[in-house]
C-alpha cells in the first residue's frame, strides 16, 4: 500500500490533501493513509474519528496519521485514540519532514506533534503539478482568519491570517494552464483579507488583476467564499470588466438579521449585504450568488429566522449551504442560551428547502439561451454560473457552446453547437 489521503471539509482542506499527497511521497513515507480532518462543526470532529477507525479496520499494518483542523483544536484526543500512531499539526502537514519514515523509527516522546498555529506568520506558496485529473484546479493564496466569530473554532485551527506572494500565485496559475487546467478557483480560509501581511499590501483585487494580466491563457478563474464586507475596488472592477472571472460568488453571510449578526460579531448588517449584492449585480447583471447560513444560533427567535429565510429572496441567493448551529466548546456562543437542536435542524430544513426552490428558478431561467460549458469528469459539464450539466460524449477539459434545451433533476439539459473560443 502507497500513501492514502482522506480529506474532508472545506475546497482549501482538498487543495491541501494533494500537496500533503506530494510531501509524503517525497518523503518516502509509504502504507500509510492520512486524515485531513474538519472542525467547523461537531459533526465534522465525530465524522473524522469514524473515518479513523474505519482507516485501522480496512488497513491494520497501515500507520494511520490525522492532521487538518480537528488535530490541530483537539489534538489530544486524536492522540489518545489506539488507531492513530501521529497526529501532525495544520502548519506541519505541509511538510516533508513530517512524513519522514525516521519519525515512526523512533521513540516518541508523544505522538501528539501540533504546535502552536497562532505563532505562524507565513504561509507557503505550493507549486503542484494538478489534482487528480480533473479540469478545475484549486490554488491557495491565504490561511488563517484574525476575525472572531462567536460560533467558529476555525482561527483556533488555522492560525492567523497569511497570504502567499502574488508571484507564486501566478506561477502556480500558469503551472496549472500549461497542465491542461481549463479553470482555476482561488481559495483560503478569508481570502478576502488577502495581502495586508506582504510587501506593498496588496489586495485580492488586485491579485486577481494580476493573474488575469499575467496567465492570458486561463480560459476561466473562480474565486471562492468571500466576506464581501472585505471586497475591495479592484476586485469590482476585475468584476465587471473582465469575462474570464466567472459570474458566480459565494458570501460568508451566516444570517440575515442584524442581532444575529451582531451576537455572532460578523462586520456587516442585513442592509450591507443586500447592498453589495445590488452593487455586484448593477456591474455584472447575470451575476449569481450563494451564501453560508446558519440556521438556529443562539437567541435566535422565530422572527429572526424570518428575517434570515426573507434575505434568499431578496438577494437573489441560489447556491446554500446551510448548517444547523454546532455548539464549539471554547467559543462564545457556546456560552449563550442555546436554540433546541429539533428547532435549529427544522429551519435547516427551512432553508434549505428555499435555497432548492431558488435553484431550479435559476435552471428554469438559463432554458434557450447558449452557454459555455466546461466539461469535468464523468460526462459532467458546468456553466460559467456553476449549474451542472449532463454532457455525455464530451471529452473532459473541452470548452463547449451549448444551446440549454431543458432542465433534470438538479440540473440542465443542453445540446453541443460548437468548441468555445
Amino acid at each position: 500500500m502507497a500513501v492514502e489521503t482522506l480529506s474532508f471539509g472545506c475546497r482549501l482542506n482538498a487543495y491541501e490533501a494533494t500537496v500533503m499527497q506530494a510531501e509524503a511521497e517525497k518523503a518516502g513515507l509509504d502504507n500509510a493513509v492520512i486524515i485531513n480532518t474538519c472542525a467547523v462543526t461537531a459533526e465534522a470532529v465525530s465524522q473524522a474519528r469514524r473515518a479513523v477507525r474505519k482507516a485501522r479496520r480496512d488497513n491494520p499494518d497501515a500507520r494511520i496519521i490525522v492532521t487538518g483542523c480537528a488535530a490541530q483544536t483537539e489534538a489530544r484526543s486524536f492522540g489518545d485514540m489506539a488507531e492513530v500512531d501521529l497526529v501532525i499539526g495544520n502548519d506541519d502537514k505541509l511538510r516533508a519532514k513530517s512524513y519522514a519514515p525516521m519519525v515512526f523509527g523512533l521513540p516518541l516522546n508523544d505522538k501528539v506533534q501540533v504546535n502552536d498555529i497562532m505563532s505562524v506568520r507565513e504561509t507557503a506558496g505550493h507549486l503542484i503539478e494538478g489534482m487528480d485529473g480533473r479540469v478545475r484546479g484549486f490554488v491557495q493564496v491565504q490561511n488563517g482568519c484574525d476575525h472572531r466569530c462567536t460560533f467558529c473554532i476555525i482561527p483556533f485551527g488555522r492560525g492567523p491570517s497569511r497570504s502567499v506572494p502574488m508571484g507564486m500565485v501566478v506561477e502556480q496559475v500558469k503551472k496549472l494552464v500549461a497542465n491542461g487546467y481549463r479553470e482555476v478557483v482561488l481559495t483560503g480560509v478569508d481570502i478576502t483579507s488577502y495581502g495586508p501581511d506582504l510587501p506593498g499590501m496588496p489586495t485580492l483585487g488586485k491579485l486577481v488583476q494580476a493573474i488575469l494580466r499575467h496567465v492570458p491563457d486561463l480560459p476561466r478563474l473562480r474565486i471562492s467564499s468571500i466576506d464581501s464586507i472585505e471586497a475591495d475596488e479592484a476586485l469590482y472592477d476585475a468584476i465587471a470588466n473582465d469575462r474570464k472571472l466567472m459570474p458566480h460568488l459565494h458570501l460568508s453571510l451566516q444570517s440575515g438579521d442584524d442581532l444575529i449578526l451582531k451576537r455572532m460579531k460578523r462586520r456587516h448588517s442585513r442592509a450591507d449585504a443586500l447592498e453589495i449584492v445590488g452593487k455586484l449585480r448593477a456591474l455584472r447583471p447575470d451575476m449569481v450568488f450563494g451564501a453560508d447560513i446558519i440556521a438556529g444560533f443562539p437567541t435566535e427567535t422565530d422572527a429572526m429566522f424570518a428575517n434570515t429565510l426573507d434575505i434568499i429572496s431578496e438577494a437573489d441567493l441560489t447556491y446554500l449551504h446551510v448548517f444547523p448551529y454546532s455548539q464549539r466548546e471554547g467559543t462564545p456562543a457556546a456560552r449563550m442560551p442555546q436554540v433546541d437542536g429539533r428547532i435549529a435542524r427544522h429551519r435547516a430544513a427551512q432553508l434549505r428547502a428555499a435555497g432548492e426552490a431558488q435553484f431550479a428558478r435559476l435552471c428554469a431561467s438559463r432554458v434557450g439561451k447558449v452557454e459555455t460549458v466546461l466539461v469535468e469528469h464523468n460526462e459532467l459539464g458546468r456553466t460559467e454560473h456553476f449549474l451542472p450539466i449532463a454532457m455525455p460524449g464530451a471529452p473532459a477539459g473541452a470548452l463547449l457552446s451549448v444551446r440549454i434545451t431543458g432542465t433534470a433533476g438538479q440540473g440542465l439539459l443542453g445540446e453541443t453547437l460548437r468548441q468555445a473560443a
